[in-house]
């Protein structure tokens, strides 16, 4: 969906009717291209296409930025949407709340994927410690065990 770039300017608040219902339906465009833009890289981190999911950031903070400034107006606006628009409003907060509750699914896939990746790589930095660890017992008959400030920092090379 193709949603026209508006400029950044001085908050004001909505003067007529036509204009209100402008903005409601600016925003929730708005909304809705964010939201595909979050699904996608939602699917693209599910499947652990990380750099392509890194390509779309331009994209949402474009997306994110027309969000802010209509919310911003709306919020102006709020007692005279109300009054001359109120069917308008309650679509928008329905719509809302979709969107908040498909932005939170989206917070989740994020911290779960973050959560397993640094899970792994701390398993596999104390895999790596534990084998240059010389095997052997200490002074109580136990096997020791790798100091954790002899472990050495894991490096990563994404040049092959």
């Amino acid at each position: 969906m193709s949603v026209a770039k508006s400029q950044p300017s001085p908050i004001r608040s909505v003067a007529s009717p036509d204009e209100a219902e402008t903005l409601i339906r600016h925003l929730i465009e708005v909304m809705d291209a964010l939201l595909g833009t979050v699904e996608e890289e939602t699917e693209l981190v599910r499947a652990g296409r990380l750099a392509e999911a890194a390509d779309l950031e331009r994209a949402k903070t474009e997306l994110s930025r027309m969000y802010l400034d209509d919310t911003a107006r709306i919020r102006a606006s709020q007692a005279y949407l109300t009054r001359t628009a109120p069917e308008l409003v309650a679509e928008l907060r329905k719509r809302h709340d979709l969107f908040r509750a498909l932005l939170q699914i989206n917070l989740t896939v994020l911290a779960t994927a973050h959560a397993v990746s640094e899970s792994i790589m701390r398993g596999v930095s104390a895999e790596l410690a534990r084998k240059a660890t010389p095997q052997g017992y200490g002074s109580t008959g136990h096997a020791s065990q790798p100091a954790p400030s002899g472990r050495q920092p894991l490096t990563l090379s994404r040049v092959l």
